[in-house]
């Protein structure tokens, strides 16, 4: 079956100008998906439409059979771009505010990981860097047991010795029936956890998608030259 499924979206924000023009992807369970493509090609707009944070102007989304609203809500992880944490809060005041919001929150996890990054529970996140902000933000949304995990730029704001960490959090920490969609740029660091692959324009027009392993072992060449390749043509 199917987790995701996005038919004939279209979404603008100004009139003649589509972010996403008959959108069409259909993601099974149990797979980690790369979304890839430029800035302004519409990757942070779809994870938007797909948790509810936005609505289409036309088209139909399903969350495992199910449209955008409560039920497919509470079968989805979101992690934003941007952290969005009140900097006045405690690291382990988010970990209550988790448990309490969400059934399918293990605190036990997210302790764990917290201690896995050297982070203290009780400091302040005004008093945490950037990076160690968005760690924190990764490890709430990777401590819910959810069914779809869609992780916007999980990567982009912390030093290159965490990245391999943080990768083998986001895949040590899921359900192996749930899928993780993960948008980034820094696609060197990712291919390596990838099961599949979505190259996106301007437009939502996807210019190239498959199985990562095959398409690796068919061209030659790594999703990162490939990429460069689809995108230069």
């Amino acid at each position: 079956m199917n987790i995701l499924e996005c038919k004939n979206i279209c979404k603008s924000y100004k009139k003649n100008f589509p972010v996403l023009y008959n959108f069409n992807i259909e993601i099974p369970t149990g797979r980690i998906v790369g979304l890839l493509g430029p800035n302004g090609c519409g990757k942070s707009t779809l994870m938007k439409l797909i948790s509810g944070l936005l609505q289409a102007d036309s088209g139909e989304i399903l969350i495992s059979g199910n449209p955008v609203g409560e039920k497919s809500k509470a079968l989805i992880s979101y992690l934003p771009e941007r952290t969005y944490f009140s900097s006045n809060m405690r690291v382990s005041e988010l970990v209550d505010y988790f448990e309490d919001f969400y059934s399918d929150f293990d605190t036990q996890r997210a302790y764990k990981l917290l201690a896995d990054l050297g982070i203290d529970p009780e400091a302040s996140l005004k008093a945490l860097s950037k990076g160690t902000k968005e760690k924190v933000q990764l490890i709430l949304v990777m401590s819910r047991n959810a069914r779809l995990y869609l992780l916007d730029e999980p990567i982009a704001g912390v030093d290159p010795a965490a990245r391999e960490y943080i990768l083998s959090t986001i895949v040590g920490n899921y359900n192996p029936d749930a899928t993780i969609i993960i948008t980034t740029h820094l696609i060197t660091d990712v291919e390596q956890v990838l099961d599949d692959f979505v190259f996106l324009g301007f437009g939502g027009r996807i210019l190239l998608a498959g199985n990562a392993e095959e398409a690796r072992n068919e061209s030659g060449k790594s999703l990162d030259e490939l990429f460069k390749e689809v995108f230069r043509c």
